[in-house]
């Protein structure tokens, strides 16, 4: 997808279009957002849009230049984040 141009407002996708951007299911993004481990998001009315910037930066956060990369950041799988499991 091109680089909107500079001074242009956000794109906004719903999650549709925002899981097909990042190649995922619409089901698997929901369940980021509803264990917080997926990328920002806004609720405008009662519509979830996202921000294609934030869309970018989160899957940014799993770039790594090798399988050893200590700086590598975590993109987190669609599942509860550390706490007590049922």
């Amino acid at each position: 997808m091109p680089a909107p141009p500079p001074g242009a407002p956000d794109r906004f996708l719903r999650t549709p279009e925002a899981a097909r951007f990042l190649s995922l299911s619409h089901r698997t993004l929901e369940k980021h957002r509803t264990y917080g481990t997926g990328p920002a998001y806004r609720k405008l009315g009662g519509r979830v849009v996202y921000a294609l910037e934030d869309l970018k930066a989160w899957a940014d956060r799993g770039s790594r230049l090798s399988t050893t990369d200590p700086e590598a950041g975590v993109v987190w799988p669609a599942k509860p984040v550390g706490g007590a499991r049922r």
